[in-house]
């Protein structure tokens, strides 16, 4: 991906601080760096392209009648890429941040009192995917999580 396209899919992403929609559905507030805990799945054994960090991220999706999903992220990241420097774990979790943070905004700002939450989840994963991968090509999204994550589980507020 371009220096442009990432530049303007982080800038975007920094802007948003959550979403409520007027469907009915609440993402409340919105996910900070630190809420993606990656770890080293894949050492990287020699410089260049390499090695793999995952993280575990349950985002629950609330509709102001009570119902709950809970919307599971396996996210995945390599640790370097062709042509750049190695990612430190901190850039890792703030560009996982902001892509998520983007991906909530574009999927549930159009979603309606009958989209079923388990449908808005499987395009929130999608959407992300598209995101993450044009930011560090090679990232993936997963409804399944790593075993060796730790899992981060936002917990829904009361309506």
């Amino acid at each position: 991906m371009d220096a442009t396209k990432r530049a303007v899919c982080l800038g975007l992403a920094w802007l948003l601080t959550g979403c409520a929609t007027g469907s009915g559905t609440v993402v409340e507030g919105s996910l900070q760096p630190r809420n993606f805990r990656f770890v080293t799945v894949v050492e990287q054994t020699e410089p260049g392209p390499g090695g793999w960090r995952e993280a575990c991220v349950h985002v629950p999706l609330r509709r102001d009648t009570g119902e709950v999903f809970r919307c599971s992220l396996g996210i995945g990241m390599p640790l370097q890429v062709e042509g750049s420097e190695p990612i430190p774990v901190e850039l890792a979790q703030r560009i996982a941040a902001n892509c998520a943070n983007l991906a909530a905004q574009t999927v549930f700002s159009s979603t309606t009192p009958v989209t079923a939450l388990g449908l808005a989840c499987e395009e929130f994963r999608n959407t992300l995917k598209t995101a993450l991968d044009a930011t560090v090509v090679g990232s993936r999204v997963r409804q399944q999580c790593h075993p060796a994550t730790l899992t981060f589980k936002s917990k829904p507020r009361k309506p």
